[in-house]
């Protein structure tokens, strides 16, 4: 791996007609003095080193427009089913790729060790060949194999960096014991253990080799980055790595981010700041971990594993490939401070739609080029994805991999349990998992941060022109409608951003819009920018002003309603709050007099319903709720979601806590919560005025629909 600022760029470069391994070999040879001998094991393999460029890889790339820029750079190989050992169609097996590093000059070589039995057993887009219980076939017919030729005398003076099966620790931690993200596929190898012993073999049978060096995948930020599951995750690494005759000593370090696009640091905010008295943790992209960036986790799940009895001296491994996010719309600074949501997402650098987002992700582009040691306790940043290879296919596509089609390559899905039920992100037209994707490549050199020296995608630097004539068409007490002219655009507008006081609250293809995440009596100031695919923006149109009509009657009471939105999505079929209710008065109110209402429509389907507290302050035991229909429904307000309380006092100045919330109809149908008269777009808790708050039947906060 090249060092930065030792090995001259120019070196490796060369033009995409001498891609041919001879040639390669030939340029790379050139220029390796001292070249480390791998008899003994140092401390940091990358250290000094100059690391194979996989040809196979390096002539996709410099075939792409502007891919010659990085077709030089050194990636993993996958070895992600038996056949890979001896090779594919355009694709050379194992022992060529040895051959070939060899003949480059490199004494680095970089291979992913990916075909445990029931593999990824969370994603189906790369699941593998092998069955849940052929532990066997994955001892006999991938890893001794593999082991038999790294071992080759040959390859000797090679430090081989394995990189031991991707996604399947983390999986036994997060998705085999009954949470949103679980699937009887991560039961079942939890259970059978062939994980933990397959993990076990690879590390004991690789670890003997002297000139390997072992890192274990351990996921990201955004899947090990809370309580429940980081010391759980050390554990777990600590219990395979003492399996089937392995110990710790045969792991040389950890790899996080492999294959995923979590930032590598976040520069406009930190974990421990603080909007208005809300932190960032309790951010609806944070939503509390204690992570929110790769290095700050990769240094902390360090010290962790020590602490688990991992030597002292171990490595971290980061995998940048594809979490550069740049372009356009990377933030140059932090998001306004009038919410902790606001500041995070108008700051944070990782674009994606939430952070389980893994697929193919739009907007996305190269990180950090490979580099040896860049900070304390990490060995190198690392391509362990070669950019370009595809996550997963965007449809079903029959192969002989093994590969299934999961709907989180889907761009149309609108999610699980794992990504909070929004949108998945990923780009249209994907192929299987592992086969090149151009328009992921291009995306990718797009976005590129650092930015790439005169690649892809650069040259048009031409805004649109400013929307004109933006006028509101309708409005009413919960919804503003906008329309506007279209603005031209050298090579196309492709959208449009609509900004209510300053804040961004939707795009548009079109050129109108309706805001219905606004409150009754209330004045709002709007502006329109537009894009185009180079993510050109425009500036704002000149502002529109506005103000709501009424709504019902309101309420003047000692309580009031905080809300916060939980559910991500509006169109599937739950709708998810938080609420806690508020004693704004002088004296102590009895709670078993009190109800609040969230008034919604039911957009067809099911008229009956179900309800369910997921957590309260005060215990879900003392909470109740049932779904009621309104008397004479209006738009927005068909039915209501009652909460109250089975007794109990607040106290002048006190809050119930929060209580998380949830409901369904009896026949599971899709709802279209958009236009619903209570639901807001504030994910951290705020006043609630088209909440309900009643005493009795007394109306004593917000205003009815």
């Amino acid at each position: 791996m090249r060092i930065r600022g030792t090995t001259p760029h120019a070196l490796r470069r060369r033009a995409a007609a001498a891609l041919s391994a001879l040639v390669m070999g030939a340029a790379l040879a050139v220029a390796v003095p001292g070249q480390a001998s791998a008899a003994a094991r140092v401390d940091n393999p990358y250290a000094g080193a100059t690391a194979y460029v996989n040809p196979d890889w390096s002539a996709r790339a410099a075939a792409e427009p502007g891919g010659d820029v990085i077709a030089d750079e050194p990636s993993f190989v996958w070895m992600d089913r038996i056949a890979a050992i001896g090779g594919t169609p355009g694709a050379r097996g194992l022992r060529a790729h040895l051959d070939t590093a060899v003949s480059q000059g490199a004494d680095l070589f970089q291979v992913v060790i990916y075909n445990l039995p029931g593999r990824d057993c969370a994603a189906l887009a790369s699941n593998g060949e092998l069955g849940p219980t052929e532990l066997s076939r994955y001892k006999d017919d991938y890893i001794d194999p593999i082991a038999g030729i790294l071992g080759d005398p040959a390859y000797a003076s090679l430090r081989i960096v394995t990189l031991i099966e991707p996604d399947s620790l983390p999986n036994l931690v997060t998705n085999a014991g009954g949470t949103a993200g679980s699937t009887p596929e991560c039961a079942t190898m939890k259970a059978n253990g062939n994980y933990e012993k397959g993990i076990g073999y690879a590390l004991h049978t690789l670890g003997a080799l002297p000139n390997v060096y072992n890192y274990v995948d351990a996921a990201h930020h955004g899947w090990l980055g809370w309580d429940s599951n980081f010391v759980p995750a050390a554990q777990q690494f600590k219990k395979a790595a003492t399996t089937e005759g392995a110990t710790v000593s045969d792991v040389h370090g950890f790899i996080v981010n492999t294959a995923n696009y979590s930032a590598l640091k976040e520069p406009h905010f930190a974990v421990t700041d603080a909007v208005n008295g809300t932190t960032v943790r309790q951010s609806r992209w944070v939503d509390w971990n204690y992570y929110v960036d790769e290095l700050s986790f990769a240094k902390a799940l360090r010290t962790e594993l020590v602490r688990q009895g991992f030597a002292s001296d171990i490595g971290m491994l980061i995998d940048t490939a594809r979490n550069g996010w740049g372009g356009s719309a990377r933030p140059a600074g932090p998001g306004p401070l009038t919410s902790a949501d606001a500041y995070v997402d108008g700051g944070r650098t990782d674009r994606r739609i939430h952070a389980g987002n893994w697929c193919n992700q739009s907007g996305a582009g190269i990180g950090e080029r490979p580099a040896a040691a860049p900070e304390p306790g990490i060995d190198a940043y690392v391509w362990a994805k070669p950019p370009g290879e595809s996550d997963g296919s965007s449809k079903p596509v029959d192969n002989d991999e093994g590969k299934g089609f999961d709907r989180m390559c889907d761009p149309t899905y609108t999610g699980n349990g794992r990504n909070g039920f929004n949108l998945t992100g990923a780009l249209p037209d994907s192929p299987v998992a592992g086969h090149w994707f151009s328009g992921q490549f291009q995306e990718l050199l797009r976005n590129a941060h650092p930015p790439l020296d005169g690649g892809g995608g650069e040259d048009d630097t031409q805004a649109p022109t400013v929307p004109a004539n933006l006028r509101v068409t309708a409005k009413s007490s919960s919804s503003v409608t906008l329309a506007w002219t279209a603005s031209t655009d050298d090579t196309g507008v492709t959208g449009y951003d609509v900004l209510r006081d300053g804040t961004r609250v939707g795009t548009t293809a079109t050129t109108t819009y309706t805001d219905n995440g606004v409150r009754a009596s209330t004045a709002y100031s709007y502006s329109v920018r537009a894009k185009d695919a180079a993510g050109n923006v425009s500036a704002g149109a000149p502002a529109a002003q506005v103000t709501t009509e009424a709504g019902g009657g309101t309420g003047t009471g000692a309580l009031k309603a905080e809300y916060r939105n939980t559910d991500g999505s509006p169109t599937d079929n739950q709708i998810r709050m938080s609420l806690r209710l508020v004693n704004t008065g002088s004296a102590a109110i009895d709670l078993s007099t009190v109800t609040a209402r969230y008034w919604f429509t039911s957009d067809g389907g099911a008229s009956t319903f179900g309800t369910a507290c997921d957590y309260a302050v005060l215990g879900c035991g003392n909470v109740t709720h049932r779904v009621r229909p309104v008397s004479t429904p209006v738009t927005g307000a068909g039915h209501y979601l009652e909460v109250g309380f089975g007794g109990g006092s607040l106290a002048a100045g006190a809050t119930t806590g929060e209580i998380q919330l949830r409901l369904n109809k009896s026949d599971w149908s899709a709802f279209q919560e958009s236009d619903d008269y209570s639901r807001s777009a504030n994910t951290a808790f705020a006043d609630a005025p088209r909440i309900g708050v009643f005493t009795g039947s007394t109306l004593a906060w917000g205003t009815a629909p």
